[in-house]
């Protein structure tokens, strides 16, 4: 079993935020895959189904940003998931618009969200950072992280968002090199050659 989560605030007032763009990815997900009916568990909103025929739980945790490892933590203990089996997908201020990371472990550069799955389940979790870009000061990042994607943005942002639920089955493979070949596949521009 594997556990999906994507990392936001709840309610419509943060939907379009970029805070919430793990949430916009695991939406898109449960499209995609015919996940069942989101229902409030583990306070967060879960959904149970299959990708490449492994069983995968999706969770969106309602208990906001700053205390999303209470939900993640719980609903992983119940169902005995292992953090190597665990994928969050979050916000990046560090990577340029549209970018995507994945890897096991490592720092939270400041994102609260991380920091509370760190401490209520564990920090060798796996994470798909998605590039949001930065603001350019310190003292701007609340306030940018918790304002919707412009409209230019969407354009490469569902592009993204749709790239990176088509690749998710290397996820639940455990092939997290082959996600982010064919993320990078998917959202190379039409034309471009191949590096020799």
């Amino acid at each position: 079993m594997h556990l999906l989560a994507g990392l936001g605030n709840p309610g419509a007032k943060y939907a379009g935020n970029r805070h919430n763009v793990g949430f916009m990815v695991v939406d898109e997900i449960h499209r995609r895959f015919g996940f069942a009916p989101f229902r409030l568990k583990f306070d967060g909103d879960l959904s149970e189904g299959s990708i490449g025929g492994h069983k995968v739980f999706l969770l969106k945790p309602k208990t906001f940003m700053n205390d999303s490892g209470r939900s993640v933590a719980a609903t992983a203990r119940f169902f005995k998931i292992p953090p190597s089996r665990v994928v969050v997908f979050h916000d990046e201020l560090d990577l340029a618009p549209g970018k995507i990371r994945a890897r096991t472990g490592g720092g939270f550069a400041g994102h609260n969200g991380l920091k509370s799955i760190a401490k209520h389940f564990s920090r060798d979790f796996r994470r798909v950072r998605i590039g949001i870009g930065h603001p350019g000061e310190r003292g701007l990042v609340t306030g940018y992280v918790l304002k919707d994607f412009a409209d230019a943005d969407m354009v490469w942002m569902d592009k993204t968002i749709e790239a990176i639920a088509e690749a998710s089955p290397h996820m639940v493979a455990d092939t997290d090199a082959e996600f982010a070949s064919k993320v990078a596949l998917l959202l190379k521009p039409p034309g471009q050659k191949k590096s020799p």
